[in-house]
């Protein structure tokens, strides 16, 4: 990957170049699984508060009450809940949150071993979307930091940190906050575009494909122990 420095919106940005064949990963405990594949595929925060929440849930209430409030700037309107989120990594940083089960704000303390990857290709995904008229956006950092820019072309992908997005160590603030870089995908995302789902152990690849076994799609469910810590 190449870097150069420009200028965006006013301020310098270092720009690198995006992988070739970029992916997109979701977390969500396996007990959630089987409705995903029921509802034909994952919903926002917003929809899935609608219904009276998940199965299990994951994430940190207050961080999910602050993406109600975060408007997308690049789609007036809209707020961060009203998108299904991806990182563009796996192994991120709200996973070892839920692997150290230490934090005061985390409710979940089940681990990472019950938890999904449900891995997509991102170009495919904006295909979907824009031939579907619907809205999608990507941020270098966090979506729900106030000072999060958000995007809505391809050609702004470079903008995307990739280099630390890639990197493993990410104890250096820098890297921490670009593998919290998001792709956003509005309202829902169908269950054919999952290409894989990425799991720890053999047990959990075992109640995975018991959970997709009657779907029509059924991607296929991989061993990534290199996806945890």
């Amino acid at each position: 990957m190449t870097n150069e420095r420009t200028f965006y919106n006013g301020a310098a940005h270092t720009m690198t170049t995006p992988p070739e064949s970029p992916k997109i990963y979701h977390i969500t405990h396996v007990d959630n699984l089987a409705s995903i594949v029921k509802d034909g595929g994952l919903v926002s925060d917003a929809i899935v508060s609608q219904r009276g929440g998940p199965a299990t849930t994951i994430g940190m209430s207050h961080i999910k009450g602050a993406r109600f409030h975060r408007p997308v700037a690049c789609h007036s309107g809209d707020v961060v809940a009203d998108y299904v989120p991806f990182n563009f990594c796996p192994r991120s940083v709200m996973l070892y949150l839920i692997y150290r089960a230490n934090h005061p704000q985390l409710a979940y303390r089940g681990g990472q071993g019950p938890i999904l990857h449900l891995e997509a290709d991102l170009h495919r995904t904006v295909e979907w979307a824009n031939a579907n008229g619907v809205r999608w956006a990507f941020t270098a950092s966090n979506a729900s930091a106030a000072y999060a820019d958000f995007y809505s072309t391809l050609n702004e992908l470079s903008l995307v940190p990739w280099e630390k997005v890639a990197d493993n160590s990410w104890q250096e603030p820098a890297v921490k906050e670009a593998k919290q870089a998001e792709f956003l995908l509005f309202e829902r995302m169908p269950w054919t575009l999952v290409e894989a789902i990425g799991v720890r152990s053999q047990a959990i690849k075992v109640q995975a494909e018991g959970a997709v076994a009657a779907s029509a799609h059924r991607p296929s469910v991989i061993l990534q122990p290199a996806w945890y810590y």
